[in-house]
């Protein structure tokens, strides 16, 4: 008998990519969610089109634990391509729901685990006539069984039904009929519901589901975009999707029906980037979206951006590399190219969302910093936040903001300049003055180059010139680190010799692993860091522990490199705690990488 699970287990769907299981999955998720149950679905799908085996992960977690948990309770299968795997991969006494339209073969057979066999296919032949539909409908009918299984209630999926197929009302019928061949299928043939299962509760509050890459289309509406050009690649296309389809609603002119945006699918994506300069040069708010390969191809122009000091704003949603490596599963890879992209000296803002609600308050932020300080910032997402749907705070907006343009001289402050000088710090901050074209007839006009100048952006070879000129990036650079989010810490004060730093994506898994280690009465002090260059907490932070762990999704322990570059910490204070097998890092990883090191 297996152990009673209520609202804390996974399921895994092991489906066969382009079979139209995505959206039946979903219907899972989503249906938890509304039963007030905290959820974390993970789609785990091969690169290509059609044919190979999908997978999508769904964690159940009363506690609100939404990293990926290992092991698998519960498993959908309906792919014989993956079938050994995903036998192996149930736990002791754990659930394998399959397509018995077939007899299972006895290599599959487990004696410890349970076995729920439903025709599937031959219910769907049964019930449908269109080929098409028979596929379709056979993901439905495995959905009403698990209804019955975990006791979910059927009116929430009926609810969603209706909502997906409003103004397709012919489609809501067959839809809630494969359903209820589902629950009926289980009603005569199992016990149920199941000792894993699901009950009612109210733990959700206002938190919405939604993805990053959605959110950041809204971030950077919100933030005054008006173009983005682009070139698509995995996993970032949806990103200029969605600001698509947002912007096509809020930048239309009421009165006169014209567009007020722009949107330029590019040759590629140095291409794409260099219009996003130009765009920004002439006074627009622009950004362009990519992944690891595109960011890249992108490192001239951001060498060009960084120099000339042109705002540009850029999403790197990582995903594995290098070179075309895995373009469906996540990382978070990028970062040192991120930060010195380009060749020379050169130094980048990069920002580090760990939630949709962070993706759209930090790409909308964006564009006021990347215009503060004059420089490229790139947004450091991935593939696990930006294309799977999370539990997030709900996306708020102070309609009083204005937006933060920078140093911008009017037209009349240009009139009392005796003579302008593009580069000139007259603050002492690293940041000159900026015009925008056309501002004034006659001042304010300089020559944006990519080869050295004076202050007065005028070419020059002249070495001091050109020292004092990048002197003064380096000060912007220490600006930098007073405008950048602050980290976020787990506790009040530090509590503990033993630190441990954690960001992105990985924030869930590693925050419920260090309440693992804390019931174990291993305590570490946690800190969350939301940008870069590192400010002032986050050297204390360092500072104040004899040893600190850092957690990444990379092979090469990126993000504590760029630690010890910039701050020369020592090696032996750093442990690393790497994973880089393409799918999201878990709490169960991370809680015994550190206890080993711990004892």
């Amino acid at each position: 008998m297996s152990e009673t699970k209520i609202n804390d287990f996974v399921v895994r769907f092991a489906n066969v990519n382009g079979t139209g299981s995505a959206s039946a999955n979903a219907l899972f998720t989503k249906a938890v969610f509304r039963m007030g149950i905290p959820v974390t679905p993970k789609n785990i799908f091969p690169s290509n089109i059609q044919g190979l085996p999908t997978w999508y992960e769904v964690r159940v977690s009363e506690k609100g634990y939404l990293g990926r948990r290992e092991g698998v309770d519960f498993m959908v299968c309906v792919n014989p391509q993956s079938m050994k795997k995903d036998v192996a991969d149930v736990k002791a006494g754990g659930y394998f729901l399959y397509d018995s339209s077939k007899p299972l073969h006895a290599q599959y057979i487990r004696e410890d685990i349970n076995y729920i066999g439903i025709p599937l296919m031959e219910l769907s032949n049964n019930a449908y006539s269109d080929a098409r539909q028979r596929q379709l409908f056979k993901n439905i009918i495995y959905i009403g069984a698990l209804a019955a299984l975990f006791d979910i209630e059927f009116s929430v999926l009926e609810d969603q039904v209706g909502e997906q197929f409003k103004g397709k009302e012919k489609l809501i019928e067959p839809n809630i009929k494969a359903l209820k061949m589902g629950v009926d299928y289980v009603h005569e043939n199992f016990e149920y519901p199941l000792p894993i299962r699901l009950e009612r509760r109210n733990l959700i509050g206002d938190r919405i589901l939604m993805g990053g890459n959605t959110a950041c289309a809204l971030g950077a509406i919100y933030g005054g975009a008006t173009v983005a050009a682009w070139y698509p690649i995995t996993p970032s296309t949806s990103v200029v999707d969605y600001f698509t389809k947002y912007a096509e609603k809020y930048r239309i002119d009421k009165e006169t029906g014209k567009k007020n945006f722009a949107i330029v699918q590019a040759e590629d994506e140095l291409a794409a980037i260099g219009m996003v300069l130009g765009a920004n040069w002439n006074g627009a708010r622009s950004f362009t979206a990519t992944s690891g390969p595109g960011l890249s191809l992108m490192n001239e122009f951001l060498g060009l951006a960084y120099f000339s000091e042109i705002p540009t704003v850029l999403i790197d949603v990582q995903r594995t590399g290098p070179s075309t490596g895995m373009p469906t599963r996540t990382q978070q890879s990028d970062i040192l190219e991120a930060a010195y992209a380009s060749h020379g000296d050169t130094k980048h803002v990069l920002l580090f969302p760990a939630s949709p609600r962070e993706c759209f308050q930090m790409t909308a932020a964006s564009f006021d910093l990347a215009e503060k300080l004059q420089t490229p910032v790139i947004l450091m997402t991935d593939l696990d936040l930006g294309m799977n749907d999370h539990i997030s705070k709900p996306l708020t907006w102070d309609d009083a903001r204005k937006y933060d343009r920078g140093k911008v001289l009017s037209a009349e402050q240009l009139e009392k300049l005796e003579r302008y000088g593009r580069y000139l710090d007259v603050d002492g901050d690293g940041i000159p003055y900026r015009t925008i074209p056309a501002t004034h007839d006659t001042k304010g006009a300089f020559v944006t180059r990519g080869s050295s100048r004076d202050e007065y952006a005028v070419y020059t070879e002249d070495s001091p010139t050109y020292q004092r000129n990048m002197d003064r990036l380096a000060k912007k650079f220490e600006t930098a680190k007073k405008l950048v989010p602050a980290p976020e810490f787990l506790q009040s004060g530090n509590a503990s010799k033993y630190g441990v730093i954690f960001f992105g994506t990985s924030t869930y898994a590693a925050e419920e692993a260090v309440e693992l280690l804390k019931e174990e009465n291993l305590i570490l002090d946690a800190m969350r860091p939301k940008a870069f260059p590192f400010g002032k907490e986050f050297v204390d932070f360092v500072e104040a522990h004899e040893k600190v762990f850092v957690i990444e999704q990379n092979r090469d322990a990126q993000f504590k490199s760029l630690m010890m570059i910039e701050l020369g910490i020592n090696p032996e204070k750093l442990i690393s705690i790497l994973n880089y097998d393409g799918m999201p890092i878990t709490a169960d990883f991370i809680f015994n990488r550190i206890k080993e090191n711990l004892s």
